[in-house]
């Protein structure tokens, strides 16, 4: 049955093959498309701030996806409703074939990640001619990394990782091949590659460098406290275990229980599956935010904590340092103000925090200035201004867009 299907599929998307060839290559010959950069089809809120960082720079760009995550829902075009999503096997197709089309006409480049864009999703074979077809179309593809869509853990050096997802992601093992295969077609073909991470582990190439691609829009500035400020004895934790074995959850239960035992006045606050305004509210009620103690690295849990003005606990691996500082991305091994712990440090990390309150001011206040310099809109544009002058040309001055605000949430 399993076979049949697949035989089915193969055949839909083999009749389909004429009809996209045609249609990239007449798309190669219309120099007028409506905006410089689409940012798709998954919904990753990062899709949000890097439009926005676009614009800084003068590029018009818009978010399109093809389905919406709990996270958020505030992109510009939203197929999810669209009637092709909400039906069988067929229409599901073309819809993916749609929104390849609808792109490759619409946009003179396209940010995606490794998974690909919409022939990316479910495919038989398409997905490995989508960067051509895209090439064929005359549309740059600037190809960016953000987790599973790259990791190949045959390719990682990290045991406690290759652990971790068996334990959280046993399912991932049917996908080796395929993320292996994905990663290849797109390192080789993609128009720009972005590295960065613990994602370099899994790649072979990247034309840019960066230490993360994570852009994020600065909250206000927060108040931090003063040294005449009184602390509260009870020292807050906040810990999001959307990815428990990972991130490493059984050992901050484990180290904060143990902690409590001795009499330590510790609370371990859980957040899990919430939307992004929710995460942020529950920061600033934070004394501390415990990350990811297992990849090596941090990502936009960290950094949302940092622009919060709130000091995080986050396991680095050195190698992973020592790249970033041989690059010239980091100053210096003691740029990044981020505490660090690991499975078997975290608990004297935690009570020295206790004993020592002066060391969160400090970090809090190292962090915002940490994503302001790395992270923050205005950082990030710079980095893609340098990327898409070299793809579709520069743009001086700040877009039309970036001027007026955000804009209006479409649906299909």
């Amino acid at each position: 049955m399993r076979a049949a299907y697949y035989f089915f599929r193969f055949g839909l998307e083999l009749l389909a093959l004429p009809f996209l060839l045609l249609f990239s290559l007449c798309c190669k010959s219309f120099q007028q498309r409506k905006f410089d950069i689409g940012l798709g089809p998954f919904p990753l809120i990062n899709n949000i701030y890097h439009k926005r960082a676009l614009e800084l720079v003068g590029y018009s760009a818009e978010t399109f996806v093809s389905q919406v995550w709990h996270i958020t829902s505030n992109f510009d075009v939203r197929f999810d409703q669209h009637w092709l999503s909400k039906s069988i096997l067929t229409r599901k197709l073309l819809l993916n074939l749609y929104i390849f089309c609808w792109s490759a006409r619409r946009y003179r480049s396209v940010i995606i990640y490794f998974d690909g864009g919409a022939l990316g999703q479910g495919t038989a074979f398409l997905w490995r001619l989508e960067p051509y077809l895209y090439r064929l179309a005359g549309v740059k593809t600037v190809v960016l990394p953000y987790g599973s869509d790259v990791q190949v853990m045959s390719r990682s050096p990290n045991l406690q990782f290759k652990h971790a997802m068996a334990v959280d992601y046993p399912q991932h093992r049917t996908r080796h091949r395929h993320i292996q295969a994905m990663v290849d077609v797109w390192s080789s073909a993609g128009s720009h590659i972005v590295g960065g991470c613990e994602w370099v582990d899994y790649m072979h190439h990247w034309d840019s460098l960066m230490i993360a691609h994570f852009s994020i829009q600065l909250p206000e500035m927060p108040a931090f406290r003063t040294e005449s400020q009184p602390l509260e004895r009870t020292l807050k934790l906040l810990h999001a275990p959307n990815h428990r074995e990972i991130k490493g959850t059984r050992h901050v239960v484990k180290a904060v229980e143990e902690l409590r035992q001795e009499g330590l006045d510790i609370e371990l606050v859980m957040v899990e599956r919430v939307s992004n305004d929710q995460v942020r509210r529950l920061i600033l009620e934070a004394d501390v935010v415990v990350d990811q103690l297992v990849i090596g690295w941090y990502a936009m849990f960290a950094i949302e904590a940092m622009a919060s003005g709130k000091p995080v606990i986050c396991h680095l691996r050195r190698d992973l340092e020592s790249l970033y500082v041989a690059t010239d991305l980091l100053k210096g091994f003691d740029e990044i103000p981020i505490i660090r712990a690991d499975a078997f440090s975290l608990k004297e990390v935690i009570r020295k925090l206790y004993d020592d309150r002066s060391v969160l001011s400090i970090a809090a206040s190292r962090g915002r200035t940490f994503v302001e310099r790395h992270h923050s809109v205005e950082a990030i544009s710079l980095e893609f201004s340098k990327i898409f002058a070299k793809l579709i040309g520069p743009r001086e001055g700040r877009g039309e867009q970036a001027q007026t605000g955000n804009k209006v949430e479409r649906q299909i």
